[in-house]
């Protein structure tokens, strides 16, 4: 039987025996706040956020907007710090609709989600990193391709190793990352503010004059700035690593939520105070912009500063999605060797890999912002289905325990309101959204082959047995020892084992 319980002498001497092997809970709310603020503030902030300007066509209208996207993602973000606490497990919605809607429909979660959404999100972030990192040596000029390509490579790859070491190598670099990227903020913030002393305040004399404020406008406004919003709930991913999840999962939440919140209204109004509205709105870099308009010091370090947010937005992907893998594995819904961990570094080794090798082939696709676009819709649809748990629970499961209980109006507030998002985006968008619907049924015979299908051939199993040893044998890898939440993954082995 392939479990590789045993560990060598010299694999004992290099790993602290009186450690089982297992994941270890090393995040601290440090880290946790350092994941949510990495995974949230991406290259968005600081390239392009014209998006919410152009719908509604005032800066006030438009500081407001960010604001209640703000609020919003806060309502959805605390909703999921109850689901957290409740079920402290790590894989976030994939484990909420596990124990909500059943294994068949956490399939279809994760399935989109692993496979496309996160992996082609981390491939255009590594892109990002690569384009700003080569920004000094091509001014004024695009660089090739293939250097972009082979850079955002590098760039994986050195985060697919450093997540293979260590949870708290990958930790480390995400709280460097994090907090170097919300310095730059800080820069641009204090910059404008430097600006409102000089008396450059013309632009906010009247602040909501010419808003546009239609339904439709509003709505795309706020599909934009969500966007902006997006990663509030990868801190969930890891709760079976964090040290007090109890504790520090909601306080992480209400700090990140907090911190980005002011941080984006202070950022883009300090732009306002130096960018004319009419380079703002066709800038495809503001702060790149607002740094040359400020001065020339800030102007060379801002390409470095965006270069370090989207690095550490890669690492934060790369770090949450490969333990939804672990959980699926573990419930027997993907290969059993992606829930073992390496024995002496005491990390998801196989898992970690597949996320980075994923989003590897994803630097090969010549136009992946299609995949994106065509799982836009169904990344809000999830995520309001997921925070729509908190209330399935409690009707279903009134009586279990709940760490942390929100205020009721949190999840309908959110839910109603993305159920309208959503609409609206299938109205104004219906292929794109089509296209995404379709991607998610492709995800249906590969649950009736590959989970369903119980009586498989033996030769089958004898193939993924082999394969299992194979993975077993190069990474030295075996499954978890503390016995919980890997009964399904144990009893895949053993019947791979028993009919090979």
């Amino acid at each position: 039987m392939p479990l590789c319980k045993k560990k060598s002498g010299e694999q004992a001497d290099s790993a602290d025996a009186a450690s089982p092997v297992q994941l270890q809970k090393k995040i601290t709310l440090m880290n946790g706040v350092s994941i949510i603020v990495g995974s949230i503030i991406g290259s968005g902030i600081f390239v392009s956020p014209t998006g919410i300007f152009k719908e509604v066509n005032s800066i006030g209208a438009s500081l407001l907007v960010w604001v209640l996207c703000g609020v919003y993602s806060f309502f959805g973000a605390y909703s999921y710090a109850e689901l957290g606490t409740m079920i402290q497990r790590s894989g976030a919605d994939y484990a909420y609709f596990l124990v909500a809607f059943g294994p068949f429909m956490a399939f279809l979660r994760m399935w989109c989600e692993i496979l496309v959404m996160r992996p082609c999100s981390q491939t255009i972030i590594a892109l990002t990193f690569a384009k700003y990192i080569l920004e000094p040596f091509f001014t004024g000029c695009q660089p090739p391709i293939i250097t972009e390509k082979l850079l955002a490579a590098l760039c994986l790859t050195i985060l697919t190793a450093a997540n293979c070491w260590s949870i708290r190598a990958s930790t480390w670099i995400q709280d460097i990352c994090t907090w170097g990227k919300t310095l730059a903020l800080i820069i641009i913030i204090i910059a404008g503010c430097v600006q409102v002393g000089r008396g450059k305040v013309e632009f906010f004399e009247e602040p909501f004059a010419d808003s546009v404020m239609g339904v439709g406008n509003l709505v795309r406004a706020f599909y934009s700035g969500l966007f902006a919003y997006n990663g509030w709930n990868y801190l969930n991913c890891v709760t079976g690593e964090m040290k007090n999840p109890q504790r520090d999962l909601p306080l992480a939440i209400f700090i990140s939520c907090a911190i980005v919140t002011v941080v984006y209204v202070l950022a883009n109004a300090a732009y306002f105070t130096t960018v004319p509205v009419a380079e703002f709105v066709t800038t495809p870099a503001v702060a790149i912009l607002f740094a040359k308009k400020i001065s020339g010091f800030l102007a060379a370090v801002m390409p470095i500063f965006v270069s370090l947010s989207t690095f550490g937005g890669v690492n934060g992907v790369l770090l949450t999605t490969s333990r939804i893998f672990f959980v699926a594995a573990e419930e027997g819904q993907m290969p059993s060797f992606l829930c073992m961990i390496q024995q002496r570094l005491l990390t998801p080794l196989p898992a970690v890999l597949l996320v980075g090798l994923i989003s590897l082939v994803y630097l090969t696709i010549d136009d992946i912002y299609v995949l994106v676009n065509y799982m836009g819709f169904v990344n809000w649809l999830a995520i309001g289905l997921s925070v729509s748990i908190v209330l399935y629970l409690r009707v279903k499961r009134p009586n279990d325990p709940r760490p942390v209980r929100v205020p009721i109006i949190f999840p309908i507030v959110y839910t109603m309101f993305t159920v309208l998002l959503c609409a609206n985006a299938f109205i104004g968008a219906f292929w794109e959204c089509a296209m995404g619907v379709v991607i998610i049924l492709t995800a249906v015979p590969v649950y009736l082959i590959g989970v369903a299908w119980t009586n498989k051939p033996k030769s089958l199993l004898r193939w993924t047995s082999d394969l299992t040893r194979l993975v077993q044998k190069v990474f030295l890898v075996q499954l978890q020892e503390d016995g919980e939440a890997k009964s399904e993954a144990e009893k895949l082995v053993a019947a791979e084992e028993k009919e090979a």
